[in-house]
């Protein structure tokens, strides 16, 4: 058994032993992290309902949305109705630096939290383009691609702040005012991703069905709503136990991402919280982007239809 200790009133458990299997990292490491980041970390977390990643010894890795029953009382909690699977979810509210630790201690390692605040969880307090690379593409190629979307942004009228997604991509969010319904928001970055593959279709695709992709980065603009995206400064399951590191736009060239780990990731920050640096105040949307987003497609839905006319094609043999 690992040692136990005490932080916050937390008590800490098992703290020697491996977070995962290639994880490089142990239970103390997450929590030492956590701890190191959690006045960093807590505001991007707080008043949002809060999906985690867990990782039990010899259990697959799963996202818990509901709180266990042994959640203590001072855990802020959230109840929502969740029209998909059509029941109520208890979700956990990551408030303060106990609860962080809380939740470490659960071996909780990645936090996706909502866009859209508890009380009203889909209007989002940011509009979010998330690059994803092709199997085998370098960093350089979502680097690109990110100084595409900031292009797009500034022809808008509009800017943002980008962090690497603690895997191989890029999240890009713009922080926006009140004044745009959810579906407005959504159609503004359907607007966003496609002026973006337009300043080069050569580097970058809005094809949401793989196989179309033909090796280009892919400019996700299907999280809005209750869509949730791993947090700035969160641990991600993945060899090394990277994080989800703030960048300034000057400082993306300079990174490799699977270096920004649970480990290291704190002296990288040199006691800067570049992710409230670099995020711009709250914005309009303008009309105009949204008007142009309304006249494309949601992309699942179009991705829906598409594979059922292939589906149909080949059925008849052509």
């Amino acid at each position: 058994m690992g040692t136990g200790e005490q932080r916050a009133g937390v008590d800490l458990t098992n703290l020697d032993q491996e977070l995962a299997a290639e994880s490089g990292a142990t239970k103390r490491d997450l929590v030492d992290y956590l701890d190191a980041v959690a006045d960093r970390m807590v505001p991007v977390l707080a008043g949002r309902p809060l999906t985690v990643l867990r990782a039990l010894r010899g259990r697959a890795p799963f996202m818990q949305k509901n709180v266990p029953k042994y959640t203590p009382e001072w855990v802020r909690t959230v109840t929502i109705w969740a029209e998909s699977s059509h029941r109520e979810i208890r979700y956990a509210v990551c408030d303060d630096r106990r609860t962080l630790l809380w939740l470490a201690n659960q071996r909780a390692i990645e936090f996706h939290p909502a866009l859209g605040l508890a009380e009203d969880l889909y209007r989002p307090t940011h509009l979010v383009l998330d690059l994803d690379p092709p199997g085998g593409a370098d960093f350089r190629s979502v680097v690109r691609v990110a100084h595409l979307v900031r292009q797009a942004l500034a022809d808008s009228g509009l800017s943002g702040a980008v962090k690497t997604s603690g895997s191989r991509g890029v999240h890009i969010f713009v922080p926006i005012d009140d004044s745009a319904p959810v579906d407005d928001v959504a159609a503004a970055t359907r607007a966003l991703a496609a002026r973006t593959e337009a300043l080069d279709p050569s580097a970058a695709t809005t094809a949401f069905i793989v196989e179309d992709r033909q090796g280009k980065v892919f400019v996700d603009a299907t999280r809005a709503g209750g869509a949730t995206v791993a947090s700035a400064y969160s641990p991600r399951l993945r060899p090394g136990t990277p994080v989800s590191f703030p960048l300034s736009w000057s400082d993306l060239e300079q990174v490799t991402p699977a270096d920004l780990t649970v480990r290291t990731a704190v002296d990288a920050l040199a006691g800067r919280d570049p992710w409230t640096e670099t995020m711009p105040a709250p914005q309009r949307l303008p009309d105009a982007l949204i008007e142009h987003g309304r006249t494309i497609p949601v992309a699942r839905v179009a991705a829906m239809h598409e594979g059922k006319r292939r589906a149909r094609a080949r059925r008849a043999g052509t």
